[in-house]
């Protein structure tokens, strides 16, 4: 765990010139002793926001050091969008601007997560009138779980992770993902099931 003596303040500027700049370093050194001890190193997972000033100008950084040092292996982000409504500060919006460019040069894939959708997605889908924290993370647990799942078969198709990414959508390069079918804790299997053979049915439906 690395920590700093203070935050960026809501400021992208703060994050990645500043603040972010005393503490990139002894982040990219941990890194690196870490991936040196991988035996087979597949990539990067990097989970931040776009809105806080840390998690867009730190995580900009970060993401332009790996992008130098680790070019060939992908890099893949798990990103908290910042929403109109549920905003915490009122630039917001100016972080997310600044962060997409790095988001669009500097990683293979962004699976974007909104704390507004997700807070509708558990009321009308789910059936919860008021979800709390547990329950919007364990959305975004689901979409972080689905992706290496390929990886743990023994198939030529899958080498690696982006390959997963990159079989699993029509369009290439896949940039910006998203997961379904969204599940509650009192879903059971069976339900799953169907609803999982009712996308495919519809998503492929049968020619005569």
């Amino acid at each position: 765990m690395i920590s700093g003596k203070e935050d960026a303040s809501n400021n992208y500027a703060r994050g990645h010139y500043t603040v972010g700049r005393e503490l990139i370093d002894p982040v990219m050194d941990k890194i690196r002793r870490l991936a040196d001890n991988c035996s087979g190193l597949q990539g990067f997972l990097i989970f931040h926001s776009f809105g806080g000033g840390t998690g867009s100008g730190f995580g900009s950084l970060l993401m332009e050091r790996l992008s130098a040092e680790y070019g060939k292996k992908s890099k893949l982000e798990f990103c908290v969008y910042p929403s109109p409504k549920l905003a915490s500060s009122m630039v917001e919006p100016y972080n997310a601007v600044l962060t997409t460019h790095t988001t669009l040069e500097d990683s293979d894939c962004s699976f974007m997560v909104d704390n507004e959708a997700l807070s509708e997605i558990c009321q009308r889908n789910l059936g919860l009138e008021r979800p709390n924290l547990d329950n919007l993370n364990r959305l975004v647990a689901q979409g972080e779980f689905f992706y290496p799942i390929p990886l743990q078969f023994i198939c030529p198709k899958f080498r690696d992770e982006l390959t997963c990414y990159t079989k699993s959508f029509p369009q290439s390069p896949p940039h910006f993902a998203s997961k379904a079918p969204l599940t509650s804790t009192s879903t059971n299997s069976k339900q799953i099931l169907s609803r999982i053979l009712g996308y495919t049915s519809h998503s492929f439906p049968t020619r005569l």
